[in-house]
């Protein structure tokens, strides 16, 4: 996609920019391709999101597969909520085989919240447990530690998701320390629409040593405000963005213009920014120049 890979930017401390895409309830892969083509010229990388809010979908490893192979730099979502230890190693190391390296591990969303709500969950293991397999799987071995077959091993650069609006925060800053010590190089937040709240956050991690990127999610209506603020939880809308939603007599320019906002605010304390347009793909170009970012080369 560019001259630098998501790792190397992040490695050498450059700000990133990545944006999302949903895999359709479906296979066909016309969307998935006009989605990435949109956002190609502006992001380091495309995050692919794994059965996002328990509902079934298309897999995050089949799109990562597809995004590598049309030239885009994929970070592959792995829950660990629908496999065992054994499906999720065998997973890794698929993705390893096509040459996906950015993975971000996460633990999921319980299977009550989406449209299979009668689903068996696994968690056999949890987003720290899964940062340790992906060290082993590089190191050459697996989580029992029986060695690999061959000399040729995963490049695997993990990322964990963090969430800033946690109430209390300190548990969240302590499972952030653990997800480090398992191997977490970059760090993926919730939404964020509370700048003083990230600030706050961002003070208390000074500690740790890894980079954050922080999440910026499209608020499409007042009414989706009023759902987050009262279903997710760590993610609290302020009021006077409510309002502001409520009085736009055009809510996608009210969305562009908050979310360009938000971004401009955030950018000097933190070392990426992530977009979630939740099927608003084409905002991104427009939310981005507006935030002051400029078309990559590709």
């Amino acid at each position: 996609m560019q001259n630098k890979s998501f790792r190397e930017k992040i490695m050498t401390g450059e700000f990133v920019v990545s944006s999302e895409i949903g895999p359709p309830k479906g296979i066909g892969r016309e969307r998935i391709l006009e989605e990435a083509e949109i956002i190609r010229p502006w992001v380091d990388a495309v995050n692919i999101t794994d059965l996002q809010s328990s509902v079934m979908r298309l897999g995050s490893l089949a799109v990562s597969v597809l995004l590598k192979q049309k030239g885009f730099d994929p970070i592959y979502q792995v829950t660990c909520r629908d496999r065992n230890r054994l499906a999720l190693q065998s997973d890794l190391l698929s993705a390893a085989m096509f040459g996906i390296e950015n993975v971000l591990a996460l633990t999921g969303d319980y299977t009550t919240a989406g449209d299979h709500p009668e689903a068996k969950p696994v968690f056999d293991l949890d987003s720290v447990q899964l940062l340790q397999v992906m060290h082993l799987l590089n190191d050459g071995f697996d989580l029992n530690e029986n060695k690999l077959e061959g000399d040729t091993f995963p490049r695997f650069f993990p990322g964990a998701a963090v969430n800033p609006g946690a109430d209390p925060v300190e548990p969240e800053i302590m499972k952030m320390e653990k997800k480090v010590v398992a191997g977490a190089r970059f760090f993926q937040t919730q939404a964020i629409f509370d700048v003083k709240t990230f600030e706050a956050f961002i003070k208390k991690t000074e500690h740790i040593k890894v980079p954050v990127i922080a999440g910026i999610v499209f608020l499409k209506s007042a009414a989706m405000a009023h759902y987050m603020n009262k279903n997710v939880a760590g993610i609290s809308v302020p009021e006077y963005l409510i309002k502001e939603m409520e009085a736009a007599p055009d809510k996608a320019a009210a969305s562009v213009e908050i979310a360009a906002r938000l971004i401009r605010e955030l950018q000097p304390m933190c070392k990426g920014i992530h977009l979630m347009p939740i099927g608003w793909n084409k905002m991104v170009p427009i939310v981005l120049e507006l935030s002051g970012f400029e078309r990559r080369t590709v």
